[in-house]
């Protein structure tokens, strides 16, 4: 179970949809699984049966990877909750995203996010992501100079600190920003809107209340946050 369990957490987490041999024994050995260096890992995986398959090689190596009952085995084996088809999209796509992010701190936050998510926990996913999406829409203002910057935030919330770097927008409320970014061209109306409501599933999601989006709630705000920011 662990050979497949490796198979599992790699596509599922990983984004690798089949591993081979040698890479199967190199996360077992990360993983500090006892025995890893002499494990037989291809005949486990050739007497695995229907649980398996080979879409082919890597060079000279076979791959392998789990059919849709060895992920279902895996579930069940180690007490895993059932896959959910949006959220399994909306990782693969993130995931996708993740190399087009040239800002270090953003590309942390949405990494995070991404794990968060793929473990269900969809509160800190929202969380990170809006922080990821915050930082990058931060550095796209500041890009068109500080003074425009302070004008446009100045315009909605006059007693607000005059801001003398992109990592000042930390003393600005998020709300305000929107506006701003309205004012300065990098949101329409639509798009303000749409992030104002992202914003309060965000502060919902951080505060301490019983309050627990659902996955589609969560798919929709990640949604959002790919049409209008990440992309």
């Amino acid at each position: 179970m662990r050979v497949l369990a490796v198979l599992y957490f790699s596509k599922r987490y990983e984004g690798f949809e089949a591993r081979t041999v040698d890479q199967i024994r190199l996360a077992l050995k990360r993983a500090r699984v006892a025995g890893a260096r002499t494990m037989n890992v291809a005949d486990i995986l050739a007497k695995s049966g229907y649980l398996v398959d080979t879409p082919g090689t890597e060079g000279s190596k076979r791959l392998w990877r789990l059919t849709a009952s060895g992920e279902d085995e895996v579930r069940s084996a180690l007490q895993l909750p059932a896959a959910e088809p949006e959220i399994e999209h909306d990782v693969a796509t993130l995931q996708a995203l993740l190399p087009k992010i040239g800002d270090v701190d953003a590309r942390e936050f949405i990494e995070e996010g991404i794990r968060c998510l793929q473990v269900g926990a969809l509160r800190a996913c929202v969380v990170f992501l809006w922080s990821g999406a915050m930082r990058l829409l931060h550095e796209s203002a500041w890009s068109l100079g500080g003074a425009k910057v302070n004008a446009a935030i100045q315009r909605h919330d006059p007693k607000s600190r005059k801001l003398s770097s992109s990592d000042d927008f930390a003393y600005v409320k998020d709300k305000t920003t929107l506006l701003a970014l309205q004012d300065l061209g990098l949101l329409d109306k639509g798009q303000r809107s749409a992030l104002e409501e992202g914003l309060g599933l965000r502060n919902r999601s951080s505060h301490p209340t019983k309050y627990r989006p659902g996955v589609k709630k969560a798919s929709s705000f990640i949604e959002d946050l790919i049409g209008i920011v990440f992309t």
